[in-house]
């Protein structure tokens, strides 16, 4: 079985795409239910030349207790030991833990077979603007992305490419569109059978815009490169803020904010933590956004909001394990269920592969080591495949195949 398996995967690796019998639609974010892809997990001894990104706080040292920023351990049950990293935990039977590298294509492959098996449509791939100028973390983005590319081409989902405009300085806003000229001229990412397109358009992501968090980059600056892409022939999403419409809370008081959103082509305000129960999520939806929707759509724009499974940055900010509970899926499937009973044509689900603030939705192990003093969240004893089967219920909720009614399976 395991060499057949090898067999077949060889021969699609290899073979002509059409050998993918249900390729995602990728001329539209209708009717889609996309997840976000940090792709950043970094391992001593992948190569990359990074130490342990994103799994320890100093990455140049040993990744162990004590040395940790994620709440969530992934399940590596099915994979490869080419891709299996030791660290410095151990389970409580003595077991080594292991973690998975971002650059490593068997990982990433793996997730977008994944995403096929449970109908998730596809990614947003994460794409930082503030290592797009380090050799280094360019390199490793670059990787990513290539191996992003051939797992939604190899098993027919979609993806695009979403810059995050956080840490940036006042003037480096401009480093995003000369990122994106290389992508599309030089590596002809928007050629691939699965990048995402919108109202006949390559769709790219740009997320950051108008947040009250004293960002150094300015509206100004954002408004060029909305221009600047959309100039270039394509269709732009922004990342905004909860209370974008109001210019409270999260969000900057600002006109120039609305002159900025006006040219978007599609909206997706940030709800992570914004509320904490499936009640909250009910109400926030009903409140903010459905007038949200309603803006949107006066404007011709189109809306996708964000739900996410739960929360927890324990190990990263020393807060509460667990801050906001998942329920064993019940907080996700409310805010799945809000946004189709407003109206929504989409969905965008935060995030496939966050362990780092436990927002994961991927394979994660209830036996995460706790042996030598880890502290981990778990999937509360459900099969580690519960939320992608979930998410994947959502996207047959949308099309109208399933009841809103919470997914029990045997």
């Amino acid at each position: 079985m395991k060499r057949l398996l090898t067999i077949t995967l060889f021969l699609l690796g290899a073979g002509s795409l059409d050998a993918v019998e249900h390729r995602v639609d990728a001329s539209t974010l209708t009717g889609k239910v996309m997840c976000g892809y940090q792709g950043w997990f970094s391992c001593e001894g992948d190569g990359n030349q990074m130490g342990w990104t994103h799994w320890a706080r100093n990455p140049r040292k040993p990744f162990a207790p004590e040395n940790v920023t994620v709440d969530l351990w992934p399940d590596l049950a099915e994979f490869s030991p080419e891709e299996k990293y030791a660290t410095g935990f151990t389970h409580g039977d003595g077991r080594v833990a292991e973690v998975f590298s971002s650059t490593n294509r068997q990982t990433v492959l793996r997730h977008f077979q994944w995403m096929q098996t449970y109908g998730i449509d596809g990614v947003f791939a994460q794409r930082f603007a503030n290592g797009l100028k380090n050799e280094t973390l360019k390199r490793q983005k670059d990787t990513v992305l290539e191996n992003v590319r051939q797992g939604a081409d190899q098993y027919g989902r979609v993806f695009a490419v979403m810059y995050d405009l956080s840490g940036l300085r006042a003037g480096q806003v401009a480093h995003v569109w000369q990122d994106w000229s290389e992508l599309r001229k030089n590596q002809k990412v928007t050629n691939s059978p699965g990048y995402l397109h919108h109202e006949g358009k390559p769709l790219v992501a740009v997320w950051g815009v108008g947040f009250s968090d004293d960002r150094q980059y300015s509206l100004a600056e954002c408004h060029e490169l909305v221009r600047q892409l959309k100039a270039d022939g394509c269709a732009v999403m922004l990342g905004v803020p909860s209370w974008w419409r109001e210019g409270i809370r999260d969000a900057v008081d600002d006109p120039a904010l609305r002159e900025v959103l006006k040219q978007a082509d599609v909206l997706s305000p940030w709800t992570i933590g914004r509320y904490q129960t499936p009640q909250e999520a009910t109400r926030h939806a009903d409140r903010v956004w459905q007038p949200d929707q309603k803006w949107c759509t006066n404007r011709e724009i189109d809306f996708l909001p964000v739900v996410y499974p739960g929360f927890s940055w324990h190990n990263l900010k020393g807060a509460p394990l667990d801050a906001i509970p998942r329920l064993k899926g019940e907080f996700l499937w409310s805010q799945i269920v809000s946004a189709q009973r407003i109206g929504s044509r989409m969905i965008y689900v935060a995030m496939f592969d966050e362990v780092d603030e436990g927002t994961a939705i991927f394979k994660c192990s209830n036996d995460p080591p706790t042996g030598n003093g880890g502290r981990f969240l778990t999937y509360e004893g459900l099969p580690s495949d519960h939320y992608l089967r979930l998410v994947g219920e959502a996207s047959k909720l949308l099309r109208g195949e399933v009841p809103p009614t919470f997914p029990v399976w045997k």
